[in-house]
């Protein structure tokens, strides 16, 4: 039977909740131990798929087709734990589960309240696939006193009381805020968020305190002291130049050998963290550094790229190179050449994205990579621009574009090389859509299987002709203009099991031009980079040095 672990925040938002969650489960992994982390967000949506990434950053996609929360990727990253459409719930998907019961008639005519029938459906998904795994990690979302995160506080207060003793625990992450005016650590915001925790019938055993500065022994005494947890439980939490260095430090403090003594559990093996001190070594001694433009449409916010930007230092960790990043808004190359702004790249990439605006500017940056000669990537929305830029340009289709904003734009006439999927095949069954469906969870989502060319460069830096990746779009490039492309050398050289769905796409005599469908940032890992992004950053390494 699994161990349970809560880790909630207060003071304010974005302390690191899910970095520290992820962090911690890497220690227990490192420890011997097997886990599963989780996240319980307490918005009214029913999961990410709808929100805007400026709202909420990118949206993390699992292999079974969940829309989840960016944090589900700090899990995958750092533990290398596939995520479950299970490891993540919000109080949305909660109230509709609720609400399906009763027009059911499951609860026999009860007046519905949410106690006990909310927190008893928060309580039975936080103990699915319980007895898989050692230890549960359960990230609570928001900060403690937000009104809409109360039933998730209740329910795991419920919990912890109807466990055995010794079966669950309470991290609670708070912010030690430094006036510069008094040269001053100040820790009543903490006391103040353990007090307001307290009076919901929640007792932390640890608290991990963010901070900018050295936390004095006098002030953890001070804290132990006035939230009630031992000296040796309050963890500091300090600013990391990379996040992969969380592990180690979180190690050297002492928060993986708190867990173990609240629990009680003495006969825990050492840790083994080789496999982090690779990584850190790997991040701090690069051999080089490469510079990549990622040409997109929502730069403004850089969470909303995140699994894409972390795939890429995978890569360069695979190098030993220093990824240095620049976000390029791809509206400019609609009214500007593309050429100052690119030239300094040693490679390009163009990410996914939803809608018309910036589309134009991520064709010209697809035609720049091909007609200079600089690595390309194109992830979704990437690769469509891509095929369209080839189409328009040398495969005589000069009104080629998309289903999918070309009628947004009003365009009474073009050729619809990108159109919208209306019906495809996952697993043994036939999946179908209408334009006019939901817009939540309606896309091809999750993993599916990709035949890759014999002899193509894909297939080689998969080292395989079959692989497996995760998908998240609802327009596909059509496959009736392919004889077109492949004759200008734009090569299909990955196809959908039943060879109807193109899945990647190469220029035959280009240095490295590849286009995808999927998401394959999604699978990358530290300690695993992806192949894709390692080869990606190995072409870009290359490039550096010819210029």
């Amino acid at each position: 039977m699994a161990r349970f672990i809560f880790i909630t925040g207060g003071v304010v938002s974005s302390l690191g909740k899910g970095l520290t969650s992820a962090a911690l489960g890497a220690l227990l992994q490192a420890r011997g131990y097997s886990v599963r982390l989780r996240k319980l967000d307490p918005y009214l949506n029913v999961d990410p798929g709808t929100m805007s990434p400026f709202e909420h950053g990118e949206v993390f996609v699992t292999d079974d087709g969940a829309e989840t929360d960016l944090d589900l990727g700090h899990y995958e990253r750092f533990t290398g734990v596939a995520a479950r459409a299970t490891d993540s719930v919000s109080s949305g998907r909660i109230y509709s589960n609720v609400l399906e019961k009763e027009r059911r008639g499951d609860y026999l005519g009860k007046t519905i309240q949410v106690i006990p029938h909310v927190t008893n459906e928060i309580k039975d998904f936080i103990h699915i696939g319980e007895d898989e795994v050692d230890f549960m990690l359960c990230e609570i979302g928001g900060t403690v006193g937000d009104i809409e995160g109360l039933p998730f506080f209740e329910a795991i207060r419920q919990f912890a009381q109807e466990q055995p003793r010794g079966q669950c625990l309470f991290v609670h992450l708070t912010l030690l805020p430094y006036l510069a005016a008094s040269g001053e650590l100040k820790t009543k915001p903490t006391q103040h968020s353990v007090k307001e925790l307290r009076s919901i019938g929640l007792a932390p055993d640890i608290l991990v305190c963010r901070s900018e500065h050295e936390i004095p022994e006098k002030e953890r005494a001070k804290i132990a002291l006035f939230c009630n947890v031992r000296p040796e439980a309050v963890i500091p939490a300090y600013d990391l130049k990379s996040i992969y260095e969380a592990p180690l430090a979180y190690h050297q403090v002492g928060l993986d050998q708190a867990v173990l003594d609240a629990l009680g559990i003495q006969d825990a093996p050492a840790p083994d963290m080789q496999r982090w001190v690779d990584v850190e070594d790997r991040i701090h001694h690069p051999e080089g550094e490469v510079r990549v433009g990622i040409v997109g449409k929502y730069t403004q916010l850089e969470d909303a790229y995140k699994s894409i930007a972390e795939a890429l230092t995978h890569g360069g960790m695979a190098n030993r190179v220093k990824v240095k990043v620049d976000w390029v808004d791809a509206e400019i190359f609609e009214r500007d050449d593309p050429a100052p702004h690119l030239e300094r790249f040693h490679a390009i990439l163009v990410p996914g994205g939803f809608g018309e605006r910036g589309t134009e500017g991520k064709i010209r940056a697809a035609q720049f990579a091909r007609e200079k000669g600089v690595p390309y990537l194109g992830i979704c929305l990437g690769m469509q621009m891509a095929v369209i830029e080839a189409a328009r340009n040398l495969a005589g289709l000069p009104d080629a574009g998309s289903e999918e904003f070309d009628h947004e734009a009003g365009k009474k006439r073009f050729t619809p090389v990108v159109y919208h999927l209306k019906e495809w095949v996952q697993g043994n069954r036939r999946v179908e859509r209408k334009l006019g469906d939901d817009k939540g969870g309606t896309m091809r989502l999750g993993a599916y299987s990709a035949v890759l060319k014999e002899g193509s460069r894909v297939a080689g830096i998969y080292g395989a002709t079959e692989i497996e990746e995760r998908h998240r779009h609802r327009y596909e490039v059509d496959n009736r203009y392919r004889a077109q492309l492949e004759e200008q050398g734009l090569v299909f050289s990955g196809m959908s099991p039943d060879g109807r769905l193109p899945e990647i796409v190469e220029w035959r005599d280009h240095p490295w031009f590849i286009g995808v469908q999927f998401h394959p940032e999604l699978k990358s890992k530290p300690f695993d980079p992806h192949p894709l992004f390692a080869d990606f950053i190995r072409a870009a390494k290359e490039m550096s040095r010819l210029v």
